[in-house]
Order: structure tokens, then sequence, then C-alpha cells
């Protein structure tokens, strides 16, 4: 669980709460805390209560948008903390075009996954 700066806060459109997404993927929150824990999501601390929040585009329909559990695991791979992958899924790219998240939720992971394993070199 992470605390996150105002720049990176900004940068995220949409964030949902815990017990939202277990809603949308009909599991448990117990479900999606594990998701947390075994960094197939990120959540971060923030609001006034303090309250867990995911990204609303880490989210599909009743799904983990496709691409972004491998992708997050190649990031902390190349020693990205939760704050600078938030960072750099959400800063637009021009050469994308948009930012490597759109890109996630547009069936355009191959490409993101190409530059986030480019970023190690």
């Amino acid at each position: 669980m992470t605390e996150i700066d105002a720049k990176i806060d900004s940068l995220v459109p949409d964030w949902l709460y815990l017990p939202d997404i277990a809603e949308m993927l009909d599991v448990e929150v117990t479900r999606v805390r594990q998701m947390v824990k075994e960094g197939q999501l990120i959540a971060v601390r923030r609001g006034e209560n303090r309250a867990l929040q995911v990204p609303a585009p880490f989210i599909d329909g009743d799904k983990v948008v496709k691409g972004l559990v491998g992708l997050l695991t190649v990031l902390r791979d190349d020693g990205f903390s939760d704050e600078e992958i938030l960072e750099w899924l959400f800063t637009a790219d021009p050469t994308l075009p948009g930012t490597p998240a759109q890109a996630l939720s547009e069936n355009r992971g191959t490409e993101v996954k190409r530059r986030a394993q480019a970023l190690a070199l």
C-alpha cells in the first residue's frame, strides 16, 4: 500500500475503492486485497479517510485490464516503485499516443510491455 504525492494523484483520472472493485469483479473484498498484496494491482491511500483506492483504468468491466499484471511485474523487476509505476503509466507519451494506461485499455499492451522492458536497458 502506497502513499502518493499530489502530482501523481493528479495524473490518475479516476479511482475506485476496493469494495467497488470486488463488486465489479464479482469477488470478495478479501480477494481484491490479496490481489494488491500479490502485486496484481496497485492500491494507494488517498482522500480524507485515507482509504485504499486503485486507479479506475486498471479495471475493465468485470476484469483487470488485459496485460496489467505482467506489466506491473516487468516494471517492479526493473526496480520501479509503485509511485514510479503510476507516474509512468499515467504520463502522456506522444509516441504511443496517449498514456501507457490508455494503450493497455485499448488492447495495445504488447507495445506498452516492450517499452517497459526497454526501460531496464
